[in-house]
C-alpha cells in the first residue's frame, strides 16, 4: 500500500470495486489476454472523469503486480501500463505574497502557520501535518528542518526562513506538533487543505475571482523561490522537490513575473544559480 493515509483510503475504495466487480469470475482469467479488455470495459463506468477511470486502471495494475510477485496464483497478468488520460500541470500555480497576506488577514492563526510553513519549506500536507519539534535541528547559523518525506521516503533537510522561524517561535514547546487545528487537536491532510480553501474562499481568492484554483499544495512552487534566496542551489531545490533542476527554474521564474514586488532580486538569483547548475 501507498504511505500516505489518504491514498490508502483511495486504493481500498478502488480495490473492492474491482473485487465487488469481478468476485465471480477466478483469479486465473487474469492470465488471458482478453482480461485487459473486460478490465478496461469495467473501467469505462468512470470515463466521464479522466481522473477516476486512471485511478481504476492503476490500482487493477497493482493489485494484479503484487499477485504476480509474490506468486500468488497467477504467472502473469496484461493489465500494466494502461494509457493514462488525466494530466494536469499546476507548475504555473503559485501562491504570491500578496495573495498569502489577503489570506492571513481574514483567517485565525491556525490556517495562517499551516500556509506559512507550506510556503517557506515546500512540504505537502502529509508532512506538514506530521512536523514536530524533533524534525527541528539547530546548525551554525539557524535552524534547519529534517523530514523523512511520506511519499517518496527521502531525507528533506529546509533550511528555516526568518517566516518560518516566527511560527516555531510562537509554538508551544511543551506542544509536540508544529501545526495544530484551532482547537489544538492533530490535522489530517484533508484538515488542513479544506483549512485553508474554507478561507481562501473567505478572503475573496476563490477560482471565480483568480481564475484558477489555488490549493495549499500549489505553496510547493513559492518555496522553491523562498529556498532560493535562503541559498539553496537548483540542485538541492530540485532534489528535494522531486523536480528536474530545469522545472525547478522554470517555476521559479514563473513565480518571479507574477510577483513584481520580488522580480528584480529573484531574477537576479535565478541567472546566478542557472550559471553553476
Amino acid at each position: 500500500m501507498p504511505r500516505g493515509e489518504r491514498t490508502r483510503q483511495d486504493y481500498r475504495k478502488w480495490a473492492l470495486r474491482f473485487a465487488e466487480a469481478f468476485e465471480d469470475d477466478p483469479v486465473e482469467m487474469f492470465e488471458e489476454p482478453e482480461s485487459r479488455g473486460e478490465v478496461n470495459e469495467w473501467r469505462k463506468r468512470w470515463a466521464h472523469s479522466p481522473r477516476q477511470y486512471d485511478y481504476a486502471g492503476t490500482v487493477v495494475a497493482r493489485i494484479l503486480n503484487w499477485l504476480w510477485e509474490e506468486k500468488r496464483a497467477i504467472r502473469q497478468h496484461h493489465c500494466a501500463g494502461f494509457t493514462k488520460i488525466y494530466k494536469v500541470d499546476r507548475s504555473d500555480i503559485v501562491w504570491t505574497k500578496t495573495q498569502r497576506s489577503t489570506l492571513c488577514k481574514k483567517a485565525p492563526k491556525w490556517v495562517c502557520r499551516i500556509l506559512t510553513t507550506a510556503c517557506e519549506t515546500g512540504l505537502r500536507p502529509g508532512d506538514l501535518i506530521r512536523l514536530t519539534w524533533s524534525h527541528i535541528e539547530d546548525t551554525p547559523k539557524g535552524r534547519r528542518i529534517r523530514v523523512r518525506t511520506n511519499k517518496r521516503g527521502r531525507i528533506a533537510t529546509i533550511p528555516v526562513t526568518p517566516e518560518m522561524a516566527s511560527v516555531l517561535d510562537s509554538t508551544p514547546r511543551d506542544r509536540d506538533l508544529i501545526l495544530v487545528s484551532a482547537g489544538g487537536r492533530p490535522l489530517t491532510e484533508h484538515r488542513a487543505s479544506e483549512g485553508v480553501r474554507q478561507w481562501r474562499d473567505k478572503a475573496g481568492l476563490t477560482p471565480a475571482a483568480l481564475g484558477f484554483d489555488l490549493r495549499l499544495q500549489d505553496a510547493r512552487g513559492t518555496a522553491a523561490t523562498r529556498l532560493l534566496n535562503a541559498g539553496l542551489t537548483l540542485a538541492q531545490i530540485a532534489s528535494y522537490m522531486g523536480w528536474s533542476v530545469k522545472h525547478a527554474a522554470a517555476v521559479i521564474e514563473h513565480y518571479a513575473r507574477v510577483s513584481p514586488d520580488e522580480t528584480d532580486a529573484v531574477l537576479v538569483k535565478l541567472a546566478e544559480a542557472t550559471q553553476g547548475a
